[in-house]
């Protein structure tokens, strides 16, 4: 694993994961007797009505006989930004503007630059959350998970597949909460390495400003065009 491989495990870029509670909460069941479909539904209702989202995050990567955490603030701003602030262990920082993503390390002399639409790899798991969506169409074969135990009783757990990604993730897991709200995101790899993503402190429909999607590399910078990652 390199610095690269830095905020998003699990969805090919812009197009390949997640989705972003209608104007009055209905509660999510636990019961999963409830169809997959409904609750699905329930999610997409959420999330396409949201312009964006402010949240705390926690991600994990485990695999290669090692485990790395780190933290920081999320923010998602439709159509298509997203800004990842790594502040623990090291500071580090994933800058979206839904045209040109950059990642950089403060101290480092060299930024990485990438147009989204050439995004490859697993950079967001939060993709989805940025555009009108359904999850049944962005995850195949969804379904509840109910050997999956739950961070918190009263949420729920599904269980699917980024569509065109079954060479890179053998499953995706999404917590939901009672209001529809994805708390916890796990991605299994075919390598067998799993990347986790914890949400808390959200806050929905914030006041975000476009300039926190930009990016100006320091001067002394060198910025390097293509990949953001392995």
């Amino acid at each position: 694993m390199t610095e690269l491989d830095i905020p998003l495990r699990s969805a090919r870029a812009v197009g390949c994961l997640l989705v972003l509670v209608s104007l009055v909460p209905i509660a999510l069941s636990t019961d999963t007797n409830i169809p997959i479909g409904q609750e699905a539904q329930a999610i997409d209702e959420h999330y396409n009505q949201l312009h964006s989202l402010e949240a705390q995050f926690t991600e994990t990567y485990r695999g290669s006989g090692m485990e790395r955490s780190e933290s920081g603030t999320l923010w998602l701003k439709k159509p298509g930004k997203m800004r990842w602030e790594y502040r623990s262990p090291r500071a580090k920082l994933f800058v979206s503007d839904g045209k040109n993503a950059w990642f950089y390390v403060p101290g480092d002399k060299q930024a990485r630059e990438t147009p989204v639409r050439k995004l490859e790899d697993i950079r967001s798991p939060l993709a989805f959350l940025l555009g009108k969506t359904k999850l049944e169409k962005e995850l195949q074969a969804l379904s509840y998970a109910p050997d999956i135990t739950p961070a918190d009783p009263n949420d729920v757990v599904l269980r699917g597949v980024p569509r065109g990604m079954q060479d890179q993730i053998s499953s995706v897991l999404l917590e939901i909460n009672p209001e529809h709200q994805i708390v916890r995101i796990v991605m299994d790899g075919v390598d067998g390495a799993t990347t986790e993503y914890r949400f808390d402190q959200i806050h929905e429909n914030v006041q975000v400003a476009d300039s926190r999607f930009r990016f100006a590399p320091p001067a002394g910078t060198e910025t390097v065009e293509g990949d953001l990652g392995p």
